[in-house]
């Protein structure tokens, strides 16, 4: 069982149980808010309808966590409760590099080191004009020289090649994995673009163009660059978060995350993991400085050592044992929570292509939770239990409208909203759409400054 909830700018929070190894969502609520009382009550309702699961994968969220804990509780289980170790990796990373990547950020931005660059691009490319495309092509030509003659064309072709060495400079997001922060350091990475092509640079001014104009622009993008290279606090922070950098890689490396495929695992992989970390976490240990000047590095390996410890216990259980009826005696849960999360995705990319929005705060409102469920009909066998193929699809629905029209005669109340959506809008302080319709009227504005208004004599205590 994968559980996770998502939603856009704190709105249309939509909390998904989803069965990982058939890929089926079980479940679909809409709530207000995470909280653990409002997903716990969602956790039950799925236990009720489909049996316990034999594992349950979720993030470190505070809300997801204690819900899961009282869930097994419950049911007196001894159901394994495993924690994502993309999620884990990422916390540690953040608690990590967070800071000092945050003052690297912002050294840059005081010193305007892009934005000098993009200016310098720019009156490049208004001095090349026109003829930009024949300068893109002695560019091509440039740079496929083999001999170390580094000395740059002149004219526009010599501008041009400035230009693209400017640009290859502030492009530090292709040294990018796409996997975001803090796998990806995106200014760390701009630092060491700065430094070295400021040493390509001096390469290049060994033996100077013989237009002077290009000289001059080489030589501006080098005192720009030059900031960097020269300024102490740089070299502060860049050298504590390379070192911190590189302990969140060698921790990344021991549970090989986006390495090997979860389908590709075996049950000899999972235990070598397992013992690869224990040995990892007991040599730093044995690392921590217990005194003098490393103060940084105590702090860094007190913070990874606090998440193994809080964590550890549910970073692992994934090997599932089945009953001797089925197809093979052992199987495994997938160590991350990544089905779910590129489930979510999945929404978000079909609600922007269907709206046009990039902000789908407004939509993700509006999305009935049901709309999680019509994603199973991309899978055969879930089709195949729901209404035995497609094409009898538009019979089940007619089913349950039937269903829904004589209760409706009846006079029973509809099933469209069962009570646990009702309660799962009434459990919090957050304004729901529903009850916006009520509260942002004029009939309700009107009504609270009469009575603030009014002489009514104050009632004794």
């Amino acid at each position: 069982m994968h559980i996770d909830a998502s939603g856009e700018n704190g709105r249309g929070t939509l909390f998904v149980v989803m069965a990982g190894w058939r890929k089926w969502v079980l479940g679909a609520w809409k709530i207000a808010t995470e909280k653990a009382e409002l997903i716990l009550p969602c956790l039950r309702d799925t236990v009720e309808r489909f049996g316990p699961p034999c594992a349950a994968m979720r993030d470190l969220g505070r809300a997801v966590t204690p819900a899961l804990n009282d869930l097994v509780s419950e049911l007196g289980l001894e159901i394994p409760i495993l924690a994502c170790h993309q999620h884990f990796l990422a916390d540690i990373g953040k608690d990590l590099l967070d800071s000092d990547h945050c003052a690297l950020r912002d050294l840059f931005r005081r010193i305007k080191v892009q934005a000098d660059i993009k200016r310098l691009i720019r009156e490049l490319g208004g001095k090349i004009g026109l003829q930009i495309d024949d300068a893109r092509q002695t560019v091509v030509a440039w740079q496929g020289m083999v001999d170390h003659a580094y000395q740059l064309p002149p004219g526009k072709d010599g501008l041009a090649v400035v230009r693209t060495i400017s640009q290859w400079v502030i492009d530090y997001n292709a040294d990018a994995s796409g996997l975001g922060f803090p796998f990806d350091r995106p200014y760390l990475d701009f630092y060491n673009r700065c430094m070295i092509g400021s040493k390509a640079i001096d390469a290049f001014l060994r033996i100077p163009s013989d237009d002077r104009k290009v000289t001059g622009a080489l030589k501006r993008l080098g005192r720009i660059l030059t900031k960097v290279a020269c300024e102490v606090p740089f070299r502060h922070i860049v050298k504590r978060l390379q070192r911190r950098a590189e302990l969140f890689d060698e921790l990344r490396d021991q549970l090989r995350t986006a390495k090997k495929l979860p389908e590709n695992e075996t049950v000899a992989d999972i235990d070598a993991m397992r013992k690869r970390l224990d040995d990892w976490t007991v040599s730093l240990r044995e690392l921590r400085p217990k005194r003098g000047p490393a103060q940084d590095t105590r702090d860094a390996i007190d913070i990874i050592l606090k998440h193994i410890d809080v964590h550890g216990e549910n970073l692992w259980g994934h090997i599932i044992t089945l009953p001797e009826n089925a197809p093979s005696r052992m199987r495994l849960v997938s160590r991350t929570n990544e089905i779910i999360e590129n489930f979510f995705g999945t929404i978000k990319h079909g609600e922007r292509r269907r709206s046009g929005r990039k902000n789908l705060t407004h939509d993700f409102e509006l999305l009935p939770a049901e709309a999680a469920l019509v994603y199973n009909l991309n899978q055969p066998d879930y089709v195949s239990a729901v209404c035995g193929s497609i094409d009898r699809l538009p019979l089940a629905f007619a089913q349950l409208d039937k269903e829904e029209a004589r209760r409706k005669e009846k006079g029973l109340p509809s099933q469209k909203m069962s009570n646990l959506d009702k309660i799962l809008q009434l459990s919090t302080s957050s304004l729901s759409s529903a009850d916006r319709h009520v509260v942002r009227t004029e009939n309700m504005n009107q009504r609270i400054i009469k009575a603030a208004r009014s002489r009514a004599p104050r009632v004794a205590c």
